[in-house]
């Protein structure tokens, strides 16, 4: 009997491959490897105390405090519900290096933290802002929710599990790091389009390419699912999916309004609105659906973006990264 990527069970055995697209997603990410420690903030200090106006510090400090808690809980999302439920070692290979990824994000973050907000009381509260900061706490819960919707499947054992899973991976792709990362990513990326905070964008392009990397390997599943089972993604999944997306574009709505809320120059709640459906649209894409906005990217920042961070990698590969990558990186879709 051929075994599926959802049966439940634990594969142990990776020769032969069944999946070696996994595996080499597993390579390649092994080979994008860096270090906080490579991250210089000198000038972003300099910014902060001499350059930044309050509102531009306003965005910061809510951004670094979103950070700060976002790529945890996609961490316990990969232990408590991901990994147990994709059976294949190649694909769990690829899991163990993503979530030392994760890990590896949440020590950048607490970084940014410590550097950019020398106040302990100040600080005490960006890291408490998933319970203390409102806007932050509605996106958490948006998390939670999808996270709790599978944490009682111990197997998937009907095709109705199999959706469960299939929606909450599809949410941890398309909305929290596909929406709510990237929307974070535009706005260091304002900043830097204005010459600020270099260290912030130099580590945040590395995220980049990580969370562009588990986007890729999330879709992969999600795609090996649907050919392996053509009628597990139906007309209800779809509708589902619509109906998350357009939740998560307006929890994100309300985390920019309060981002924005002291009048950032150069940038407004309603195009990053319009960012987010343009983004929601390109992750609807993704997955073999018509889009649901219509919308263009506003922003021409970030039409920059893919020749920026390509010149800077490849200035630094030998500092920035441990080993070097070869060949093309597109961002077009990622935008």
């Amino acid at each position: 009997m051929t075994q599926h990527l959802l049966d439940p069970g634990f594969a142990l055995t990776l020769r032969p491959m069944r999946y070696p697209t996994f595996y080499e997603m597993y390579r390649d990410a092994i080979r994008n490897t860096w270090t906080v420690e490579e991250i210089d903030f000198g000038i972003d200090l300099n910014d902060l105390q001499h350059t930044l106006a309050p509102a531009d510090r306003h965005l910061i400090e809510r951004l670094v405090a979103f950070f700060a808690t976002g790529d945890s809980i996609v961490a316990n999302n990969l232990v408590l519900n991901l990994y147990r439920h994709i059976n294949a070692p190649e694909a769990r290979m690829y899991l163990s290096r993503q979530l030392y990824e994760e890990a590896l994000h949440v020590q950048f973050y607490l970084t940014l933290l410590d550097t950019y907000i020398p106040d302990p009381a100040r600080r005490a509260d960006a890291f408490a802002a998933v319970e203390n900061i409102p806007s932050i706490r509605a996106k958490a819960d948006f998390c939670f929710r999808w996270m709790d919707s599978v944490q009682s499947l111990e197997r998937l054992e009907t095709r109705e599990q199999r959706r469960q899973f299939l929606l909450n991976l599809i949410c941890f792709a398309c909305c929290i790091e596909g929406l709510f990362f990237f929307a974070a990513f535009a706005y260091v990326w304002f900043l830097r389009s204005r010459g600020l905070l270099p260290g912030l964008a130099a580590g945040t392009n590395w995220v980049f390419r990580d969370e562009s990397g588990h986007m890729a390997f999330a879709f992969e599943v999600i795609h090996t699912a649907r050919r392996e089972d053509p009628g597990l993604f139906d007309a209800d999944m779809a509708n589902d999916v619509r109906r998350m997306l357009h939740e998560a574009v307006e929890v994100e709505a309300a985390f920019a309004d309060d981002v924005l809320s002291q009048g950032v120059n150069g940038l407004s709640p309603g195009e990053m609105r319009q960012y987010l459906r343009y983004v929601a649209d390109q992750r609807l894409a993704a997955l073999g659906l018509a889009p649901e906005f219509g919308a263009k990217n506003p922003f021409p920042f970030l039409d920059l973006q893919d020749v920026q961070e390509l010149a800077n990698f490849f200035e630094r590969r030998v500092s920035a990264y441990q080993v070097g990558i070869s060949g093309a990186v597109a961002f077009d879709d990622a935008f």
